[in-house]
């Protein structure tokens, strides 16, 4: 053995002799040469082909989201295969401690039977600036090599690379926290990190099973939702853009926002809560369009409230007709106000939902909520812009039941049957219903609950009754007045064709 290193030894020393002399003796130009003949040969005779995808690219050095890509999915097997990893801490993951292969490690992967090796590298760009510090140098560049046999050169570079990046974008996007934006005003868009959103994380918990809906309306939602999840190819085929618009409508406290938040958990999408109202222009509100992401759900709540988006013009017109004259401090604070206030208009709205503007980005739902859909114009709600219109009413019994069971923990119950009779007279929204059933002490139980909302269904229904009472009441009043009035009105008739008798008119 000893002798085997020894020869080993020698046969080292001899190869760096000649490099050294190769090196010190021959002129550039042909060592240049003598170079590429040598990768040539190695070419002929290395049977394996390798890509390196480097971390950042580009003019600007941004990260390169193809390397991001292959981290996340090398991630997910090196913690079983790799001997030495990293530890990152990722932020807005719901991991947010992830493992990753060390520098200089390798790994192997398998696809259809192909094996392929993964390596993560780096490379000190000064080479000068070498030192035997602990930690890695500024400019060191970090990349990933892929290593295959050239015989399956078509299958990794058009199928396997592929698979790689799509998989680490989907662990990504699985992986991630959800997050809530609001817009910001425009006098904030500029400047040192400044932003047209602001955001929190999205906690909501919320799902579609335990929204309190009925059934068929929840899987005929959930249906939709994931026709359009799949629908790129499709919508793609029909030449629309990839979006969904959904109009929820119906009374308050009928579930409006909770049935949002399902939709976001179910289709794991960010939540855009578009203020309009902070808005300037129609100029702003594209801007904002532009910087929503794909898979995520613009939501303008209240929209009927959000803007007089049908009484701007006729507003300006009556100003514009004012006297004019000396203005008072009264009338300048309006004007000065009416320059702040947003000038969003229908036409800009509607370029907002369906317009060419809004194809960029793809995968993306837009939702109104209202309480009030009389109010919209049939414009802004039609098919095309609005898909999907969802009516949230009062509670009904499978509704209660889904409320039972996530507040009281029960499926059943003998009080169940008068409740869902109460339920089938009286008009109660599911948050009352939840109100009611939620344990007020640590000493009220099931009953107790259960016996609360038939007492506030009791209450409900006594106070109809006695309004429909009053409503009798009231008609019954105008009736006789008005029965009243017509027999004064009658005898007047008679009294003065009994004068004119008298008078001896004729």
């Amino acid at each position: 053995m000893g002798e085997l290193w020894g020869q080993m030894g020698s046969l080292m020393a001899t190869i760096m002799f000649f490099y050294t002399i190769f090196e010190r003796f021959f002129p550039p130009h042909l060592r240049q040469n003598l170079q590429g003949y040598t990768q040539k040969f190695m070419n002929l005779v290395y049977p394996y082909v390798q890509i390196t995808f480097p971390e950042f690219s580009g003019e600007g050095l941004k990260k390169s989201e193809a390397y991001t890509a292959i981290q996340t999915y090398l991630s997910a097997n090196s913690s079983q295969r790799a001997k030495r990893l990293k530890a990152e801490v990722v932020k807005d993951s719901q991991t947010p401690l992830v493992l990753s292969m060390d520098d200089n490690e390798e790994i192997i992967d398998e696809f259809q039977g192909v094996k392929v090796w993964w390596a993560a590298s780096k490379t000190n760009t000064n080479p000068q600036s070498f030192s035997f510090s602990y930690y890695p140098p500024p400019d060191a560049k970090r990349y990933y090599k892929l290593t295959f046999h050239k015989g399956h050169r078509d299958l990794i570079t058009m199928s396997y690379i592929k698979h790689v990046l799509d998989q680490g974008r989907e662990i990504a996007i699985k992986n991630r926290q959800l997050k809530l934006y609001t817009n910001n005003p425009s006098s904030g868009w500029y400047g040192y990190k400044s932003t047209k959103w602001s955001h929190i994380v999205f906690e909501h918990p919320a799902t579609f099973e335990t929204l309190a809906l009925e059934h068929n309306k929840k899987e005929e939602i959930i249906k939709d939702l994931e026709k359009f999840k799949r629908g790129k190819e499709y919508y793609a085929k029909i030449g629309k853009a990839w979006k969904r618009g959904y109009l929820l409508h119906g009374p308050p406290g009928t579930g409006k926002s909770t049935m949002i938040a399902a939709m976001a958990n179910f289709m794991n999408y960010d939540v855009y809560d578009l203020e309009l109202t902070a808005v300037k222009d129609n100029s702003e509100l594209r801007k904002l369009l532009i910087e929503t992401p794909s898979k995520s759900i613009t939501v303008i709540e209240d929209i009927d409230c959000s803007l007089d988006l049908t009484g701007q013009r006729k507003q300006k017109k009556e100003k514009s007709e004012d006297d004019e004259g000396p203005k008072d401090p009264l009338r300048k604070s309006e004007e000065e106000e009416d320059k702040k206030s947003s000038k969003v208009t229908l036409s800009g709205l509607l370029n907002f939902i369906d317009g060419i503007w809004s194809a960029c980005g793809g995968e993306r739902i837009i939702i109104f909520t209202t309480n009030f859909v009389d109010k919209l114009d049939p414009a802004l709600i039609r098919r095309g812009r609005m898909d999907k219109h969802i009516e949230l009413s009062y509670c009904g019994y499978e509704a209660f039941k889904v409320l039972a069971k996530n507040y009281l923990d029960i499926d059943s119950h003998h009080l169940f049957g008068r409740i869902g009779n109460l339920l089938k007279e009286i008009n109660m929204t599911p948050a009352d219903v939840a109100e009611n059933l939620m344990p007020k002490s640590v000493s009220e139980d099931v009953e107790a609950c259960l016996q609360n909302l038939i007492k506030a269904l009791d209450e409900i229904s006594k106070e109809e009754a006695w309004k429909k009472a009053e409503e009798e009441t009231r008609l019954k009043e105008e009736k006789e007045k008005g029965e009243s009035a017509q027999m004064d009105e009658e005898n007047n008739e008679v009294i003065t064709k009994e004068d004119v008798k008298e008078n001896g008119f004729h």
